[in-house]
């Protein structure tokens, strides 16, 4: 690290935070634009006098607990958390635990995009923001939640995909592979628990330890509005957004897959319009 990088690049992530951005009130007239250092000492768990030491660059070793609590306090996305350890001259210990919020520019994002069913979702699987012909495409379901369950827990998936076996077997395989990636995650362990007791048809995929990446081959589904589609996904991990990815399910260009989702768009919208009391 040359001369004082870290403080440095402290004093930057800091001057960019306002009280009301990390939930603390403002009392008073402030000479300094951004949080204060007792503040961002406060939010991180420590001593002021010691993070005062890191910004001047008389403390040049901070721990990864010390580092971990600054990336959260000064809320660093996964970029900068990276940098932060860099210029503290040490690795991060483990993955950034995956982000369960959905940014407000991904979901203008997803909603900007009508033609294509597109959604976001975590390691788990849990739905954390869909667009309106996602909706549609899921209506069926008794609720849009977690993909794992929906396929495994709600008797809708057996006639929905239409390969039921393969779908079931790559929704295991995927979370076998995110267990893989981030063992500790909490949310993981719980559905995979949750799931080994309600369903032996996971618990016996589970048990076989399956693991491989998505495939080109488009999924199968039989929807009761619109008959059958035939959908590619694909996937995007989301910069600065951990555990996040965005899919996006698309047809063959002018084939019958697409007109029937054009048909599942229309029927949605038509259905939303006459079910808004504020509506016409």
């Amino acid at each position: 690290m040359q001369g004082n990088d870290l403080g440095g690049f402290l004093r930057a992530l800091r001057s960019r935070l306002r009280p009301e951005d990390v939930g603390l009130p403002s009392y008073g007239r402030r000479r300094v634009a951004g949080l204060r250092r007792e503040e961002v000492a406060v939010l991180a768990g420590m001593n002021s006098d010691y993070y005062a030491r890191l910004e001047q660059g008389r403390e040049r070793s901070p721990s990864p607990q010390i580092l971990e609590a600054l990336s959260q306090a000064l809320r660093m996305d996964d970029h900068a958390r990276d940098h932060l350890f860099r210029l503290a001259g040490t690795a991060p210990d483990s993955r950034p635990a995956p982000r369960e919020k959905v940014s407000e520019p991904l979901q203008h994002l997803l909603d900007g995009h009508p033609s294509a069913p597109a959604f976001v979702r975590n390691p788990a699987k849990d739905f954390m923001a869909v667009n309106a012909l996602a909706e549609a495409l899921f209506a069926p379901f008794k609720a849009v939640g977690n993909l794992a369950r929906m396929t495994f827990l709600d008797p809708v998936a057996r006639h929905f995909f239409a390969d039921w076996d393969v779908f079931a077997e790559s929704i295991v395989a995927g979370l076998r592979h995110s267990a893989g990636l981030d063992p500790d995650y909490p949310r993981l362990r719980e559905l995979v628990n949750a799931l080994s007791e309600e369903s032996d048809d996971f618990a016996a995929l589970w048990s076989s330890h399956a693991v491989y990446g998505k495939t080109r081959t488009a999924t199968r589904f039989d929807h009761p509005d619109v008959g059958p589609l035939a959908l590619v996904s694909q996937s995007f991990d989301v910069r600065g957004a951990a555990g996040q990815l965005l899919v996006v399910y698309q047809p063959e260009p002018a084939g019958p897959s697409a007109e029937a989702l054009t048909l599942l768009g229309s029927l949605h919208a038509s259905f939303t319009r006459d079910s808004d009391p504020a509506g016409p």
